[in-house]
């Protein structure tokens, strides 16, 4: 085996065991000691390959981010007959992710909800990619859609992603189970509908 294919299946195996440490236990209950100790990997192979404990909490959170993206890149239909039903549907494809991958579930839950502190910028920066097709797929849905006189796009995404923060912090718990993240899903989507549809139903009061 060339030198290079053992580095990449030794910092494989190093990322795997960190990121069910992670995902169990959550950035600040997290150990390299417990991720060394699960595969009997040494430190010093550890830090080797990451500076430190951040350095390697940030490789995790960088590629649940890269690969949520590309999943929804890869899967999300790109026409749909309503924006009701892209909407239905990127928030499919994006649990489907999660019911394949679990172990990215509650790293994503973190790094979204409650980061730890130091890290906030450096995980914002890993998120950018998200972030930007979020938007992006957002923006399709508006596409058809008239706005009221004096609303921007890119008003309406602000306003969703204020939307979002509230729901985020409503779901601030550690260890959110999956019926948890489907809820705080369910949420999301209920926000976007109601900022895109409002609460009141046009068919039964024809006085608003």
């Amino acid at each position: 085996m060339k030198r290079e294919e053992k580095n990449q299946l030794t910092k494989r195996r190093i990322m795997d065991n960190a990121l069910a440490e992670f995902s169990e236990r959550g950035y600040g209950a997290s150990s390299v000691n417990t991720i060394c100790a699960a595969q009997d990997i040494s430190k010093g192979i550890i830090y080797h390959y990451f500076k430190t404990k951040d350095d390697l909490y940030l490789a995790c959170v960088e590629e649940c981010f890269q690969l949520l993206t590309q999943h929804l890149k890869t899967f999300l239909p790109m026409e749909q007959p309503s924006p009701a039903a892209q909407l239905e549907a990127y928030f499919a494809v994006r649990m489907d992710f999660f019911r394949e991958r679990p172990v990215y579930q509650p790293i994503f839950c973190e790094a979204v909800i409650s980061p730890p502190a130091h890290l906030q910028a450096e995980i914002q920066s890993r998120r950018q990619a998200f972030d930007k097709l979020n938007a992006e797929i957002l923006e399709k849905l508006l596409q058809p859609l008239p706005l009221r006189t004096g609303m921007t796009r890119a008003e309406v995404v602000e306003t969703f992603r204020l939307f979002q923060d509230f729901i985020n912090a409503k779901y601030q718990t550690a260890g959110m189970t999956p019926q948890e993240f489907a809820l705080r899903d369910a949420s999301c989507r209920k926000a976007l509908q109601i900022l895109l549809y409002g609460i009141v139903d046009r068919k039964e009061d024809q006085s608003v």
